[in-house]
């Protein structure tokens, strides 16, 4: 009797360690990264694999298992890599970095991508971009148009690849703005456009003709008004109280040239533009100060970049820090939520706050909800 005590209790013990076993394995969060390991990009790929190993580490929680897989930058080998996540029961996966290794994934239409790119146009609806999109963007700079009762913007926009793209956040952002003007990046072709916004050879005309005018008169005071009038470039003002300029680095810095020689100066219009991820040689542009922008929390990124470079040994850059936050946003999401229907997490409304800012999730979109700076003086200064 007691054998058969013993091998029941046995069998039942075994059963139980199974069941934990199994229970154990279903409950983990299983999240495929589709990064560049190999080729040009590979030291991005390793930035944001120790980004992800950092969010472990904080999160301190053994469910969560990350399964990397190289893309090279390169769609079909992005492809082949999905199907390997996806032959690991994995239907979740952060990445890919890049818009253009996209494109043959709605051939695993089972799985949801969270790329790091911040384009939304075009993509598969299996695809949901979680980069700082334009339209994320343009609700920021509404804010602040709004609170300082800005009534007339125009916005300049290159002639880029993503100029459609802006168009989109235009729309989406519902921004009021007086007009919108296309402009090259060739520098030879800038300044004339430039200065045909800005009406700049009339303005120049104008100050020529009030000059003479004053030469002419027998008004009292008429030496002193030359004296004024002579240290001006133009007379009369523009039809604008602000302009968005949608560029970036160096291409950035030319249009604000060409607005400084056409007279429009940072002093007397609000001078605005993208996310510059905090670009410290725009501090040594005292002509081009102040200009604002939205962009992700300044201390939280800097908080980050400490606590990566004392784990790593290097500094780590912005993908870095939204890799980071898209393993927290995942485990946030399972807390309460079965990840086996991933489709269900993005499609209802719902909001994380991570170190970048705050995640705005609705109908399989990522927003971002940022804060807004100033550059002035050689410093960054927050506005909200």
């Amino acid at each position: 009797m007691n054998k058969i005590l013993k091998f029941l209790l046995t069998i039942f013990l075994n059963f139980l360690l199974f069941s934990t076993l199994v229970s154990s394995e279903e409950e983990k969060i299983k999240i495929g990264l589709l990064i560049p390991m190999t080729g040009e990009n590979k030291n991005l790929g390793e930035q944001i694999i120790n980004a992800t190993r950092l969010a472990l580490k904080d999160i301190n929680n053994n469910k969560i298992e990350i399964y990397p897989k190289d893309t090279k930058s390169n769609p079909e080998k992005t492809l082949r890599s999905a199907i390997e996540l996806k032959q690991l029961n994995i239907n979740l996966v952060i990445g890919p970095v890049f818009y253009k290794s996209t494109l043959y994934l709605d051939e695993v239409s089972d799985i949801t991508f969270l790329s790091l790119t911040n384009k939304t146009l075009d993509l598969h609806k299996n695809i949901i971009s979680s980069g700082v999109n334009s339209t994320s963007q343009l609700n920021t700079i509404k804010k602040f148009i709004e609170l300082n009762e800005i009534k007339k913007t125009i916005f300049l926009t290159p002639d880029l690849d993503y100029n459609v793209e802006i168009k989109k956040g235009i729309k989406n952002s519902k921004i009021k703005i007086l007009k919108d003007y296309n402009y090259s990046t060739d520098p030879t072709k800038l300044t004339k456009q430039i200065e045909k916004i800005t009406n700049y050879e009339i303005r120049k005309q104008n100050l020529i003709d009030e000059i003479e005018r004053v030469e002419n008169s027998n008004e009292n005071n008429k030496e002193i008004l030359l004296e004024k009038l002579k240290k001006k470039y133009t007379l009369g003002n523009v039809n604008f109280e602000a302009v968005i300029i949608a560029d970036f680095e160096e291409s950035l810095k030319s249009v604000i040239t060409s607005l400084l020689y056409s007279d429009i100066s940072a002093k007397d219009k609000f001078f605005i533009t993208f996310n510059q991820w905090f670009d410290e040689s725009l501090l040594k542009e005292p002509g081009s100060q102040p200009i604002y922008y939205p962009s992700i929390n300044k201390k939280n990124f800097e908080d980050f970049k400490k606590k990566f470079f004392n784990e790593f040994n290097k500094e780590p850059n912005h993908l870095s820090l939204l890799s980071y936050d898209l393993i927290g946003l995942v485990y946030y999401l399972s807390l309460n939520t079965d990840l086996s229907n991933i489709n269900k997490l993005f499609k209802k409304k719902n909001s994380f706050k991570g170190k970048i800012g705050i995640f705005e999730i609705e109908n399989n979109k990522i927003n971002h909800k940022l804060n807004f700076y100033k550059i002035d003086e050689g410093a960054v200064k927050e506005i909200f």
